[in-house]
């Protein structure tokens, strides 16, 4: 969604180049284990809660200057290593001189651009290459409504595509989902949801979301603003969330903050962010508590769930205890507790370094940052 102040501001943002980082090494992959744990092996791929990461590629770091636009402390890479297996991200489709390139762009790509989404899916595949007991999910939101095709192109040029799962049908939601075990069995550990696209015979891995998954709101400014209502797709925010289920809709919990800087701007909230991801259910805004509210009222517990600034609570924590597992059920991950990323492992992807913009350019830049 295209925040009001934009064109105001075009002329100044243009010239803020913003970089994109990609780092950390994988960490070991566990023959014993999918997705981190064991037990997780043998349940059916709605039975797991994934927790992911919002806006992953839009980074508040050294290659962004901290770029208070930013939903994220550490990259796609170093979310997986430390146990997400949900990554979402904003595609926009930018001319250039070879034709329309898929950018990561962050509302507009004057404001926050991650390079493109092929190199992009590409440290995903790298990732998945080193790691072959993991089943990732993508979440894409297609933000200028291109046709699947341009999206199966750049998974197949990526090398990603090999990965793909294909459903029996993409249109529809099913019940018949298979484990985990058996996805990586045959080698197709990667889910894909686009936000929104038609589907398409030749990219059968490439499922319309809202065929799939149903959201709660997502403008949330306020602990007490999370809920567990329907927001999209519509089709369902009148019939409700049981209506949903027994469709075999999968639920996606949004969970994530916004800090209110001006009328239409909005921030990622990182001054409550210990508040919102905690894994507890005391207080409200905990990650724990909306988890544990969405699934009493739903009957069922969210299968994915996304949230800013993964690291803190952490987060990944009110997933295991969604899925049952204790510390000793977890094998592989690693721990970021660092505030910010190093600026020393920022790397581009697809978009050379611009000038810095400065405090002021920030907040100007400042918008409203929904899918």
């Amino acid at each position: 969604m295209v925040f009001s102040l934009r064109k105001a501001f075009a002329a100044l943002l243009a010239s803020a180049a913003t970089v994109y980082a990609q780092s950390s090494s994988p960490s070991s992959s566990n023959t014993a284990a999918c997705n981190n744990s064991p037990l997780l092996c043998n349940r059916k791929y709605n039975n797991i809660t994934y927790m992911g990461a919002h806006d992953s590629a839009f980074l508040r770091d050294a290659s962004t200057q901290n770029s208070i636009a930013g939903n994220q402390f550490f990259d796609a890479t170093v979310a997986l290593n430390s146990g997400l297996r949900l990554l979402q991200a904003q595609v926009h489709a930018v001319n250039g001189s070879s034709g329309t390139v898929l950018q990561l762009c962050h509302t507009t790509c004057s404001l926050l651009d991650a390079g493109t989404l092929e190199k992009w899916l590409s440290s995903i595949r790298t990732w998945m290459d080193n790691h072959p007991n993991d089943v990732v999910t993508v979440l894409l939101v297609n933000s200028d409504n291109q046709p699947a095709s341009a999206y199966g192109q750049v998974f197949e040029s990526s090398g990603i595509s090999k990965y793909g799962y294909k459903p029996s049908s993409s249109a529809s939601a099913t019940s018949n989902w298979p484990t985990l075990q058996s996805m990586i069995d045959a080698g197709t550990r990667l889910v894909t949801f686009v936000a929104s696209v038609t589907p398409d015979a030749n990219y059968p891995y490439l499922l319309p979301e809202f065929a799939h998954v149903f959201e709660t709101h997502y403008e949330v400014t306020s602990p007490s603003g999370f809920n567990c209502t329907v927001d999209r797709p519509s089709t369902f925010s009148a019939s409700g969330a049981a209506a949903a289920v027994s469709a075999n809709m999968m639920p996606l919990m949004n969970h994530f903050q916004y800090q209110v800087l001006a009328a239409d701007i909005l921030i990622p909230d990182v001054s409550d962010i210990d508040t919102t991801n905690s894994p507890a259910a005391g207080s409200p805004g905990n990650l724990g508590l909306q988890a544990q509210t969405c699934r009493r009222e739903w009957g069922v517990k969210p299968v994915f769930v996304l949230v800013d600034f993964f690291n803190k609570g952490p987060a990944i924590d009110a997933a295991d205890s969604l899925n049952g597992l204790s510390a000793s059920d977890i094998s592989g991950r690693s721990t970021s507790n660092s505030a910010t990323a190093s600026s020393s492992s920022a790397k581009s992807a697809g978009r050379a370094p611009g000038m810095e913009t400065g405090a002021l350019v920030a907040f100007l830049a400042a918008a409203v940052f929904f899918f």
